[in-house]
């Protein structure tokens, strides 16, 4: 693992799952642009692997190397236990790709389309159109499928697009920004269908530029910036490398509020709000410690709120960015 990388604890000493994709040193440069700089990648079958970064950090030139639509510099790769070099065919026979712009034919019917991909992938007559009504089917596609797709929604053109890739039954796909443009509920009912892919034993690959998304959906994620994997691990993984949680006490009573100052430990105080801030990475151990210390000092108070950094926070600080956003927070009463 590159020394850039932070690592994070693995749970238990069981052997892992089978790896669907996996990569060490991959390298990739245009003229004098290091795009990739060695990054070393493992995702798991039937995981949700979401790869982050600024716009030009080189996350779809990642998906490009892997899907083999470009060859690497260097480094090596396997993807559905195929080498990436040696075996591009069985690679291509594994996998599914969906970039950020639709594939879809506008001037013919989604039915059409899908027709067209079966035969793409050498299907029967019969079969492709088995096929292509399942799927049509399964994405609330029948009673569009006689219109041109030039006449869907971007929802629709992007849940055909989806459709469209499954038609050879990849068992790896990969997501490139599949919910750029969407609005709010197309966004949500994409998440619906990549959960419905992964409970069917799917591997996904997601790059996004919506952070709240790879919170959402991964099992994993990496941040990618310089042509490095800056960090990986799982969304609270990520979360606990930035410092600034804390806990917040408010109370409505200044007795109250001063005999807390008193008993809290290393507190930050607003007086004016009648409010004590304390460290605490949001962990129930550090919350039950600062529960604890209340209870023994008798002092309840009014509202106390957890902020925890979010994966706004971790982006922004791992991609060199100035202005960090505000923390989410939960509300406990």
């Amino acid at each position: 693992m590159p020394s850039s990388v932070m690592p994070m604890s693995n749970s238990g000493d069981g052997q892992k799952p089978p790896a669907a994709v996996s990569a060490v040193g991959l390298r990739k440069s245009y003229g004098d642009k290091l795009v990739l700089d060695g990054i070393d990648l493992r995702i798991p079958a039937g995981t949700v692997f979401a790869l982050l970064g600024p716009n030009g950090a080189g996350k779809t030139t990642a998906v490009k190397i892997l899907s083999t639509l470009i060859t690497a510099d260097g480094g090596q790769a396997q993807v559905g236990g195929h080498d990436l070099a040696a075996d591009p065919q069985a690679v291509r026979a594994a996998i599914g790709v969906t970039g950020q712009f639709s594939a879809v034919d506008g001037l013919i019917t989604g039915e059409e389309n899908m027709l067209l991909m079966a035969d793409l992938h050498h299907l029967s007559k019969q079969e492709g159109r088995r096929v292509a009504a399942e799927l049509l089917e399964r994405f609330d596609l029948v009673e569009a499928a006689k219109k041109p797709a030039s006449t869907y929604s971007g929802g629709m053109k992007r849940r055909l697009d989806i459709a469209m890739t499954l038609v050879g039954n990849p068992r790896i796909i990969f997501l490139d920004e599949p919910t750029t443009g969407l609005d709010p509920r197309s966004r949500h009912n994409m998440w619906g269908i990549i959960r419905e892919l992964v409970s069917d034993g799917v591997t996904v690959f997601l790059t996004t530029q919506y952070l709240d998304e790879a919170d959402e959906l991964a099992d994993r994620i990496a941040v990618l910036n310089d042509g490095k994997i800056a960090a990986e691990g799982t969304a609270d993984e990520l979360k606990r490398l930035i410092p600034g949680g804390h806990v917040r006490l408010r109370f409505s009573d200044p007795d109250v509020y001063q005999a807390a100052a008193v008993a809290l430990r290393e507190v930050t105080r607003d007086d004016e709000a009648l409010a004590l801030q304390i460290l605490c990475d949001g962990s129930q151990r550090e919350l039950r410690v600062i529960l604890d210390w209340l209870d023994a000092a008798e002092i309840e108070a009014d509202e106390l709120t957890v902020h925890t950094p979010d994966l706004d926070d971790v982006f922004f600080a791992l991609t060199g960015g100035n202005n960090v956003p505000n923390q989410s927070k939960e509300t406990v009463r």
